[in-house]
């Protein structure tokens, strides 16, 4: 299930401006990879061009090449929509469908997939969804309850069972716990590090100890000032990015200097 991702000189245009420059990154099959760097430096940006998410904003445009076990996302005739369908991504802010119910909210991406899935069907992938997301045991007797009555931490974790109910193969988290308490923030921590045995994870983070708990890899992102593009500075295993990084700047943000 989970793949390979491999990136080559990428360049990421929102029409004329140039947001992100020249990235090379290869990530392993079943890793957490980490992007940190300051706000701004183009790490949101540059995760969302792994599913050509970026692409919703109006003049978002890439060159260069993404490699998805050697299949290029922005090949010829590639329908974004299904990169999406092996790509997940969960987003900052949990966002379930406030008025659907738990159980809809699971299934609204695997039926657009099957629009024929039947009710049994449905029912064992809402449950293996869910005890995949740590979710099942919390709202098992109200499927039918709506999304949006479930607390912060539990609608992030409804967004993944989301996210992994279409099978994806790989998984990108944007700052996933950002908007969470410190016990819903540990919860999805290790749920990450569960889910990495069967997908390829790929979280931006602002909370260094979280890239330090739960990555295997660590891709620090940088920028030379305001209207300029930005860099992937260095890009390691976990432990020597903050242990001993090669890179001044990156010694200076993961040190808190500055960022």
């Amino acid at each position: 299930m989970s793949k390979s991702i491999e990136v080559q000189d990428l360049n990421v245009y929102y029409s004329d401006f140039l947001a992100v420059e020249g990235v090379s990154i290869d990530i392993e099959p079943r890793s957490v990879t980490a992007f940190i760097g300051p706000s701004g430096c183009g790490k949101s940006t540059f995760l969302r061009t792994l599913n050509r998410m970026h692409e919703v904003i109006p003049g978002g445009h890439v060159k260069g090449r993404v490699l998805i076990d050697g299949d290029d996302l922005y090949g010829p005739g590639v329908d974004p929509v299904l990169v999406r369908r092996h790509v997940g991504m969960v987003f900052q802010r949990p966002n379930p469908f406030p008025t659907m119910s738990i159980r809809e909210n699971v299934l609204a991406g695997a039926k657009l997939n099957d629009k024929r899935m039947s009710k049994s069907d449905g029912d064992a992938l809402v449950e293996k969804s869910l005890r995949g997301a740590n979710l099942w045991n919390e709202v098992k007797d109200r499927l039918d309850k709506p999304g949006g009555g479930l607390s912060g931490g539990q609608q992030q974790r409804l967004c993944i069972a989301r996210a992994i109910a279409v099978s994806p193969d790989v998984l990108l988290m944007d700052e996933p716990c950002s908007a969470l308490d410190p016990i819903s923030t540990f919860a999805i921590e290790e749920l990450i590090s569960e889910l990495k045995n069967e997908y390829t994870i790929v979280i931006v983070t602002h909370n260094m100890q979280q890239a330090s708990r739960v990555s295997d890899k660590t891709a620090f992102f940088n920028i030379a000032g305001t209207g300029k593009p930005g860099k992937l500075i260095e890009y390691n295993d976990t432990s020597a990015i903050f242990t001993a990084p090669a890179v001044q700047a990156t010694e200076d943000y993961v040190s808190g200097r500055f960022g």
